[in-house]
């Protein structure tokens, strides 16, 4: 015989076992769990789904060329993001993106980013949210701190905002309006 739990009962049991150290991330959400165990509603925003892992890249010719010829995924053309400091190549996986970056100008970040890795490497990660401005506003009352004050437009002309990885566990986290 089978036995059927509700699947709220089910995600309140595994955000309770989680270690203290992921609390930041599970307050991103809509639900969440307290020290004592109950369960609190925040409607203020809500996270989204994955919408791209950014790979700084030394190459940008080379990157897309292993994409699109070894690799047989569909590749948009070069973006150039000026305010951002980046040329821009979105690679198609279906559920995902991945975003090959590519540095523009001397202040990019990514030139920075490519001196220190010279083989280039993953630079971030972009989750989509249901209001970027209501998420950084709640996150930075949360000490998370955002890498720009106000969201900037992206490569999807979208607003975008990044947080800074010392707060969120070692990882680049660029905030994208849905």
């Amino acid at each position: 015989m089978f036995r059927f739990v509700k699947a709220a009962s089910l995600q309140a049991r595994a955000v309770r076992s989680l270690p203290n150290s992921f609390a930041p991330f599970s307050l991103a959400h809509r639900t969440f769990v307290t020290s004592s165990g109950e369960s609190k509603a925040s409607d203020i925003w809500k996270l989204g789904q994955l919408n791209h892992v950014a790979i700084a890249v030394p190459n940008l010719e080379k990157s897309i060329d292993f994409y699109k010829t070894v690799m047989g995924a569909q590749v948009s053309g070069v973006q150039e993001l000026p305010d951002h400091g980046v040329y821009t190549v979105f690679v198609n996986l279906g559920n995902t993106k991945i975003e090959l970056l590519h540095p523009l100008g001397e202040k990019s970040p990514i030139a920075k980013f490519l001196e220190k890795n010279k083989d280039g490497g993953i630079h971030h990660i972009c989750i989509e949210v249901d209001d970027v401005y209501a998420a950084i506003k709640d996150l930075t009352a949360k000490n998370i701190r955002a890498l720009n004050p106000e969201p900037k437009i992206g490569a999807h002309n979208k607003p975008v905002v990044f947080l800074h990885p010392k707060d969120c566990g070692g990882v680049l986290v660029e905030l994208e309006q849905r």
